[in-house]
């Protein structure tokens, strides 16, 4: 068991979206990915994490929302970007489902933002490992509108509230990436 719980932290890894087949993830495996998110570690049980999961017709709506706000924030901020704004547009559809990660800041903060930041990074992981453990492709992408204030309401969320990133879900054409760690010596300091 120990052994099976240490291979699946390994073999996580990011799957780009250009790396899925265009094969529909089964519903059950995203409603596994989110019933394990749920699980996660949270402060005072305040369980900040809020998904919206988009497949079919609402990824469509999701990538012309994200593409057109984009180029309007920008074009204003004389940022704008024409690849930026097609990826924004066209990327997404290359995705079975993509589930936003909002964080719901506690009405009474009564914990630090950062520990609910934290805890909706953490149901992320639980949904990564999900997604490894069923052989599903996942991506964590924080670019685009992520941290546009103007795309809070879209997503349900409120003033307070934090848009993190897009989780991208898929059927990978390939699950045998590579990776490697620097040894974790190198990270971590004992003191006796």
């Amino acid at each position: 068991m120990h052994e099976f719980l240490n291979n699946l932290i390994r073999q996580r890894r990011s799957v780009f979206p250009k790396d899925y087949t265009g094969e529909k993830v089964d519903a059950n495996i995203i409603h596994q990915m989110l019933e394990n998110a749920n699980w996660a570690p949270t402060h005072k049980l305040t369980e900040p994490w809020r998904f919206v999961v988009f497949s079919g017709a609402s990824i469509e709506r999701l990538a012309a929302f994200q593409s057109e706000l984009y180029k309007k924030v920008t074009t204003a901020k004389g940022t704008f970007d024409a690849d930026k704004y097609e990826g924004l547009r066209l990327k997404p559809l290359q995705s079975s489902h993509i589930i936003s990660i909002g964080m719901k800041r506690d009405e009474k903060k009564s914990i630090p933002e950062i520990e609910e930041v934290g805890a909706v990074y953490c149901a992320v992981q639980n949904m990564y490992l999900t997604a490894t453990a069923y052989k599903i492709g996942c991506y964590l992408s924080t670019g685009g509108i992520t941290f546009f204030p103007e795309a809070k309401s879209f997503f349900g969320l409120g003033e307070e509230d934090k848009l993190l990133g897009f989780l991208h879900v898929g059927v990978p054409k390939h699950f045998d990436q590579k990776s490697r760690r620097n040894a974790i010596d190198v990270k971590v300091r004992w003191e006796y």
